[in-house]
């Protein structure tokens, strides 16, 4: 029974070091475990867009992964497709970023962050990041974040982030991307 005490505290120390050397890293997502009841997929057809696409959910090896494709028109005033998930609680106060493990056709992507003040359907804060043929990791400051308009504050503010989206947006291309990680650090 000691030793088992033993062995048992000595988890536990483990685990809180990995725990504090992370720095607080919280993981939004790594696709295991019905990540469709998670994830949804939206394209700018919702108002009167002409983008199309879809998400698949796959596994490579033990790595499970979100795969968007798609094309995205800036006809009728559209231009993007998205896989976006509500979040079960906000990132805690100390966040400075948002983490991600990527792969894609080297094109341009971003991430879109809605809060608690993004009461519009097209208000977001977003960050661009560019994709590679491998899988990569990629850290965004949330001071990176850009408001999309006027009305919302100048910088996101980590407490009052609901939902999360990576997005294929802002002009004409053939959109090809896929995540294997998210979370916040």
């Amino acid at each position: 029974m000691r030793k088992t005490l033993q062995t048992l505290s000595g988890i536990l120390c483990l685990y809180a070091s990995i725990a504090s050397a992370s720095g607080g890293a919280q993981m939004i997502d790594d696709f295991q475990a019905n990540p469709e009841q998670r994830w949804r997929f939206i394209a700018d057809t919702v108002m009167g867009g002409a983008s199309n696409g879809n998400v698949a959910f796959k596994t490579e090896g033990s790595r499970s992964f979100a795969h968007m494709t798609g094309n995205v028109s800036t006809k009728n005033n559209g231009g993007f497709i998205q896989i976006r998930r509500q979040l079960a609680k906000p990132p805690s106060n100390d966040t400075e970023g948002v983490r991600l493990v990527v792969r894609g056709n080297g094109q341009p992507y971003f991430l879109h962050l809605r809060t608690s003040g993004t009461i519009l359907p097209w208000q977001y804060y977003q960050a661009r990041f560019n994709t590679k043929e491998d899988w990569h990791e990629i850290q965004i400051p949330l001071a990176r974040f850009k408001r999309s308009g006027w009305m919302l504050k100048k910088t996101v503010v980590s407490k009052s982030i609901n939902s999360i989206a990576v997005v294929a947006f802002g002009r004409d291309h053939s959109a090809d991307i896929q995540v294997r990680e998210l979370g916040w650090y």
